[in-house]
């Protein structure tokens, strides 16, 4: 007689503690992410960097050194000394062509070429444009005036992108310090990496999961950013060798048409046809127009070298990553963007192919009846 209350005040009184213990573990969770949070990006960033470099460590152990953390220490230490000294002529050069675009206009030494008398019959906007481009070649100063405010806002943006260049080197380097730690408990990283995702998904697809997310990584990693940045370094150097204006805006640029998978020669042949304009036709010139050309096309021959095999990623994934993470994250989030969707473009398949659970139960069902089929006499009998 006293089972059915018994049995609802046991019920209610394990519901209330599974949710008193959810909430503890909840709120411990969130407290911990709060702490967490400020180096979010620079752990990712030292995750990704680290099983991007892995397989060279791999090849180089026992080579040089016999252990872990002195080959990671070589490694990290050669790729900074790489990329540091370019990188910084990058961000030099980057910060000098703000300041020097805010000083002419803050000096009006800026001189635009009066407009064509045939602008002013263009359809539409014709005659607006017209005089707007003749303000600004008779009266640059009135111009300035007129829209004070807009360049107030735009040289602020100017300047905090300057200023999140800075930060990003840094946490660059911070990353790649990070990176080499993890480097150096590679295999112990692997394992643990196995565990987690085989508690979360099973122990069946635990390790070709972790498989498919570390190709994934190195793949949009090597065949994606680093081809960028090395694309970046091998014209920017050339831009900042050649005295181009704004030659660090115009890398930056580069590598942004190299992380949407854009062709560099949209910046390039524009800026080769300006060398030619101002400077003419000289032995210099033609060199600089050679490189700086081919520079342009290197991402046709790193592609197939650099480019992870196996792994497929769509372009209009890479670009909504690049593009997303850049406006959500800054310069790291230039790179970290399309890796981390690559990642969740390729899980998020993984689980779309994955048969449905009713359908496994169905067949494990079917494989383990007895068939229905007659099995008397004759019965696949010749």
């Amino acid at each position: 007689m006293m089972q059915g209350p018994i049995s609802t005040a046991l019920y209610s009184r394990t519901l209330i503690d599974t949710l008193i213990r959810f909430g503890l573990v909840a709120l411990l969770a969130m407290f911990c992410f709060e702490i967490f949070r400020p180096f979010l990006n620079l752990i990712v960033w030292a995750i990704i960097l680290a099983i991007t470099l892995y397989p060279l460590q791999t090849r180089l152990r026992g080579k040089v050194f016999a252990g872990d953390g002195r080959t990671a220490t070589l490694i990290i230490a050669l790729v900074i000394a790489v990329l540091l000294v370019p990188t910084y002529l990058l961000g030099m050069a980057v910060i000098e062509s703000v300041e020097r675009a805010m000083d002419i206009a803050r000096r009006g030494e800026f001189h635009v070429p009066p407009p064509a008398e045939s602008v002013a019959g263009w359809p539409v906007v014709g005659q607006r444009f017209y005089d707007f481009w003749l303000l600004a070649a008779t009266d640059a100063t009135a111009l300035a005036q007129k829209f004070a405010p807009q360049i107030k806002v735009a040289s602020i943006t100017a300047l905090s992108a300057v200023g999140g260049v800075g930060v990003g080197l840094l946490m660059f380097v911070g990353a790649l310090i990070i990176a080499g730690i993890f480097m150096a408990y590679g295999e112990l990283g692997e394992r643990s990496a196995i565990r987690i995702m085989s508690r979360i998904t099973g122990s069946d697809r635990g390790p070709r999961l972790t498989a498919l997310c570390t190709a994934t990584v190195r793949a949009v990693a090597q065949g994606v950013v680093g081809i960028a940045f090395i694309q970046m370094l091998l014209i920017g150097i050339a831009f900042v060798m050649a005295g181009v204006p704004g030659a660090g805006l115009l890398a930056l640029a580069i590598l942004l048409l190299g992380i949407m998978q854009l062709p560099a020669t949209l910046i390039t042949i524009p800026v080769i046809l300006f060398v030619f304009a101002t400077d003419g036709m000289s032995v210099g010139n033609v060199v600089f127009a050679a490189y700086v050309f081919v520079a342009g096309l290197a991402d046709n021959v790193l592609k197939p070298l650099l480019l992870g095999r196996g792994v497929e990623v769509p372009m209009p994934v890479v670009l909504i990553g690049a593009l997303g993470g850049m406006v959500t994250g800054g310069i790291l989030g230039l790179f970290i963007g399309p890796i981390a969707l690559a990642v969740a473009y390729q899980l998020f398949w993984q689980w779309v192919d994955q048969p449905p659970l009713q359908s496994v139960e169905t067949t494990v069902k079917a494989s383990t009846e007895p068939s229905s089929l007659p099995t008397g006499p004759g019965v696949g009998e010749e």
